[in-house]
């Protein structure tokens, strides 16, 4: 006899959006989900309301307006190398190169730009581009050898760092014109209040349409939708919230456009992710390789596509890094970079076994990497003590991806 029930996948979906379709059913479902390991960006929130109340009761400095500002322009930095990062961690890879990387881009700018004339946009496209190359050749060391990533971005930190000192030269520093569109787009250039305010729209403009697209499809397929207010409530709170943070900023100098494009960089790379074949194909790679290759990927040009637009990022980080500090310099893409971009990563909620993150990732991370740098230097406390407080903020975070993944395989949610 035939069945006419749906199939079992689409009830469970069906009573998912039954038991949430209230405020309080859709609570009793969040706090169902972290109690199964998805915990979300919930550490990253508490993470930054502890930061802040620390910080703001040593130093009240730290939440004033343009104290925010200059995190901001701080973050769009190395949180454009974290974006690239978080790509190769979601095929459960590493890059240790990336602040390298970004520190030759910053060299090759400062070299081709200052010193032999090119114009800066040429610079700049030759400068990613050497970024690209490098990550294609990371792609074919491990699909044709075999390499592991840690060994390739090892020997590559190695290597080009070696090429960046030797195109600056004895010199090592190279100072770039502060009357140029690039320096002052690092350091000064900051959007009009009515495009800021304009902007802060679109998140919740984007939600109410794509929920509303959601509830017509599940509509037209005999499924139950949810209610309108819900999606109301999550748009409005949103909208809320990214407003005040503008007007706040506004309060002193404003948002800066770096900060913005880094912001449309994580959401072109979410919406790949999320919404293109290549994105689910770089989740189910990261989540079982052979079983992506069964399944018909191909998963040798998906690693290549990865490392190469991981270290375009990288370099993209060092350009932006340039014309934050007016400078290209033997300096740039050393100390901490590498860490912060990795720790911001792994910190806003991208798994080092792969399979599990997202671009916001990389956003949410940064704000909490550079809001520790950023209070401690308030505090006028050693860089010794931030690294190792950075350092424990990346164990902590390591542990918490770790307790909350043994979570989702005891649910059965792996």
């Amino acid at each position: 006899m035939s069945q006419t029930n749906p199939p079992a996948a689409l009830d469970r979906s069906d009573e998912r959006v039954r038991h949430d379709d209230t405020i309080g059913g859709a609570l009793r479902a969040f706090i169902d989900r972290v109690k199964a390991g998805d915990l979300g960006v919930l550490p990253v929130v508490v993470g930054l309301i502890v930061i802040s109340v620390v910080f703001t009761s040593l130093n009240p400095v730290f939440l004033a307006p343009n104290n925010l500002v200059n995190l901001l322009f701080d973050c769009a930095t190395v949180g454009v190398i974290s974006l690239g990062i978080v790509c190769v961690l979601l095929l459960g890879e590493i890059d240790l190169s990336a602040g390298s990387v970004s520190g030759f881009a910053s060299a090759v700018t400062g070299v081709l730009w200052v010193n032999m004339g090119f114009p800066v946009a040429v610079a700049i496209l030759a400068a990613i581009l050497a970024g690209s190359v490098i990550g294609l050749i990371y792609s074919l060391l491990f699909n044709k050898i075999g390499m592991p990533s840690f060994i390739i971005s090892l020997a590559g930190l190695l290597a080009v760092l070696g090429m960046q000192l030797y195109i600056l030269g004895p010199t090592g520093s190279i100072n770039l014109p502060y009357a140029s569109p690039l320096v002052k787009f690092g350091q000064i250039l900051i959007m009009p209040k009515w495009l800021s305010h304009s902007l802060a729209l679109l998140p919740g403009i984007v939600i109410i349409l794509s929920g509303l697209s959601t509830a017509k499809r599940r509509i037209a397929a005999g499924l139950s939708a949810r209610p309108m207010s819900l999606l109301l409530v999550k748009a409005g709170a949103i909208t809320l919230g990214l407003e005040f943070a503008v007007y706040y900023l506004n309060r002193g100098r404003g948002v800066p456009y770096m900060f913005m494009l880094f912001v449309v960089l994580v959401v072109a790379l979410q919406y790949a992710l999320t919404r293109t074949q290549w994105g689910r194909s770089m989740f189910a790679v990261g989540g079982n390789r052979e079983a992506a290759r069964r399944a018909g990927i191909n998963v040798k040009r998906i690693y290549m596509s990865a490392f190469i637009l991981c270290s375009s990022l990288a370099a993209l980080g060092g350009v932006l890094s340039a014309s934050r500090l007016a400078s290209s310099s033997q300096q740039a893409g050393t100390g901490d970079v590498n860490l912060n971009a990795i720790a911001a990563a792994v910190i806003g909620g991208t798994s080092l076994f792969g399979g599990r993150g997202s671009a916001y990732s990389a956003l949410l991370g940064i704000i909490v990497i550079q809001a520790i740098s950023n209070g401690l230097t308030l505090l006028n406390l050693s860089s010794s003590l931030r690294y190792m407080i950075t350092g424990a903020v990346l164990a902590i975070a390591v542990i918490v991806d770790s307790l909350a993944r043994r979570s989702r395989v005891s649910h059965g949610r792996a």
